[in-house]
């Protein structure tokens, strides 16, 4: 390997921002937001950049920031937890059917999605009745729960029913075969309803606590909560819990999805790089790159906002993107269609000092809320 992979964008009055993004494109607001991250006091060493990073609110999504004595909580974001688990089956692709149409549609029955309401099972892609299985799940994460609404009342809802729930916007399942044709179930979601209320919550008290100090930032958004006060302990306690909620709905979500096919599985632990509906996937092995705080791209990362994939693309854009894959088609997922999203591939170029790629997966159905 020949050098750096990185670049330095060189913030005056702030951190260096090292970039893990050569060839891939960078929005202008993104830069913006990465030069605000690298101005705030309680950053430390600098601000490390994925390949698919784009805007977020107030921090750009896909940035890793290492602060002291304080955190962003807008920074974290809304949607804690949020990753992906993928496990290899016992089948082969010449075993599936012809048809992948009568699959996806178990699938979409076994797991409550988007605002889905089909046989009772799910209403606006919640359980209408949860499962005894998820109700076990929920068993382990209710204690810490109750304490936390204890001291936020205004979290209080029913998280047990969101528990092995897709949820929509850019989280999936997908079915995918490997160079070997070995099939891979792959899925994609965070802690729901209940991490989008902790992130935003706290988001609104870092905003009071900044105002009532007087103090003035370069974005409102980047409010933060300081180390050793109620609102910054409150903070870690409800982020952690959404964090191993997040990871118990994935865990569940698995589970309801291999009962479809019934197949055995074989467990792993690496990293995952999905690519959007109609590109590759990857599973990925991490080099330990301490420069990029030892992470990766989350994912492809989008090019374009909603509203600008929606007007920009057609139906008919969409069909022809996803040629292969057995997924909804229609005016309703025109803001996930694979041209909203940045080039896999030159993204995995962009991070080739951060990964190795283990197993490179095509999806061959997806299910999208």
């Amino acid at each position: 390997m020949s050098g750096p992979v990185c670049d330095v964008m060189h913030v005056e009055g702030g951190r260096p921002v090292k970039m893990w993004t050569r060839g891939v494109p960078v929005e202008e607001g993104a830069r913006k937001q990465l030069a605000n991250m690298a101005r705030m006091p309680c950053v430390r060493g600098h601000v490390a950049v994925m390949p698919d990073v784009h805007v977020g609110i107030g921090a750009t999504v896909d940035s890793v920031v290492a602060t002291q004595g304080a955190i962003i909580p807008a920074a974290v974001g809304v949607d804690l937890g949020c990753g992906m688990i993928a496990l290899a089956t016992t089948l082969r692709a010449e075993q599936l059917p012809d048809s992948l149409a009568a699959l996806r549609r178990s699938i979409e029955l076994a797991v409550p999605h988007g605002i889905v309401t089909d046989r009772d099972y799910a209403r606006r892609g919640s359980w209408r009745e949860t499962p005894a299985p998820v109700i076990g799940r929920w068993a382990a994460l209710a204690e810490r729960f109750a304490r936390i609404v204890a001291k936020r009342p205004v979290l209080q809802n029913r998280p047990e029913a969101q528990l092995g729930t897709l949820g929509g916007g850019n989280h999936f399942i997908e079915l995918c075969l490997d160079t070997e044709g070995v099939v891979w179930v792959m899925l994609h979601s965070g802690s729901r309803g209940v991490g989008n209320r902790i992130g935003q919550l706290f988001i609104e008290l870092a905003r009071k606590d900044m105002r009532r100090h007087f103090i003035n930032l370069p974005d409102r958004d980047l409010a933060y909560l300081v180390e050793g006060t109620d609102h910054f302990d409150d903070y870690v306690e409800a982020m952690s819990w959404a964090q191993d909620y997040a990871a118990e709905n994935r865990k569940a979500m698995m589970h309801s999805v291999l009962e479809v096919p019934r197949a055995a599985l074989l467990p792993f632990e690496l990293g995952i790089i999905p690519g959007s509906m109609g590109a590759r996937s990857f599973i990925v092995r991490g080099l330990g790159n301490a420069e990029s705080f030892e992470s990766c791209s989350h994912g492809a990362g989008r090019r374009m906002s909603r509203t600008e994939a929606r007007r920009r693309f057609s139906v008919e854009d969409h069909m022809a993107a996803t040629g292969g894959v057995e997924c909804r088609k229609d005016a309703g997922v025109i803001d996930e269609t694979p041209a909203a999203y940045k080039d896999i591939d030159a993204v995995m170029a962009a991070q080739r000092d951060l990964v190795e790629v283990v197993a490179t997966l095509k999806q061959v159905l997806c299910v999208k809320g």
